[in-house]
């Protein structure tokens, strides 16, 4: 079972997840994302997730479990942040871009919790932190999100992150929401993925929302954000100065002809 953590959420558009640990109690998150700790707590980085799923298997269980996250694009290590003092104390998490971060209670949504591999900020220790095989190839190559999603396990508290503003919907049996790639965050165990590519050729090519979009058919809930991180990053690109290359004799007339411009 997963250690039972107390939490806040804190702020607006740059949020804090604050938790408050009891003696003994820990909470792992990936590695950079720890905005500030009370005295009392001691950090350990790890193999895995510190969820002790594949402890009978040892050293290679452990390596198991940190390759298992390689793939999802994250880090080989984690860090467990332990209270090992006599009073509760405090560790808080930051959020990497504007967003929300949602607190999800394992428990509550059938302990499983599909997720784009990204979006994990921490959880409390006992969580497994793993990858989803997608069961349609489709998914796999045209996803955005690559044959592999991440799946949270257990029945303890889990932090995701989210851009932007976030909208939870709970589809009924056999209902199906069609979403971009890239919004999509987050999905219970019940919920079917899949892709379908848009139809019309006018429309795939000059619609401006990509050839591709997820298919989502209930029961269950799904979460979207208005704010994928892809597309932030698009926007600032878009807005940046040109580059310029004074070391051309043409100066920036070079620079125009090539169409940098």
């Amino acid at each position: 079972m997963a250690h039972e953590i107390d939490f806040e959420i804190i702020g607006n558009e740059m949020q804090i997840a604050q938790i408050e640990l009891d003696p003994g109690e820990s909470v792992v998150a990936e590695a950079g994302s720890m905005m500030y700790v009370d005295n009392g707590i001691q950090l350990d980085t790890i193999f895995g997730d510190g969820s002790d799923k594949n402890a009978s298997d040892g050293l290679l269980g452990k390596l198991v479990g940190a390759g298992k996250r390689m793939i999802t694009g994250e880090s080989l290590f984690m860090t467990m942040f332990t209270n090992q003092g006599n009073g509760k104390q405090k560790v808080a998490f930051a959020a990497p871009y504007p967003g929300k971060i949602l607190p999800m209670d394992l428990s509550a949504l059938g302990n499983k919790l599909v997720c784009q591999k990204d979006c994990f900020l921490c959880a409390a220790k006992g969580v497994s932190i793993g990858i989803e095989l997608t069961r349609k190839l489709g998914a796999g190559f045209f996803g955005g999100e690559g044959f592999i999603l991440q799946k949270l396990e257990g029945d303890g508290m889990a932090f995701v992150h989210a851009g932007g503003t976030v909208i939870a919907r709970e589809l009924q049996p056999g209902e199906t929401l069609r979403v971009d790639t890239g919004c999509l965050v987050a999905f219970t165990q019940g919920v079917t993925y899949d892709i379908q590519m848009v139809k019309g050729i006018k429309t795939a090519l000059f619609g401006g929302e990509g050839l591709f979009y997820a298919t989502l058919t209930g029961p269950g809930m799904v979460w979207i954000q208005s704010l994928p991180i892809d597309r932030l990053a698009n926007r600032i690109l878009q807005a940046a100065p040109a580059h310029r290359d004074e070391s051309s004799p043409l100066g920036g007339l070079g620079s125009l002809l090539q169409g940098d411009r």
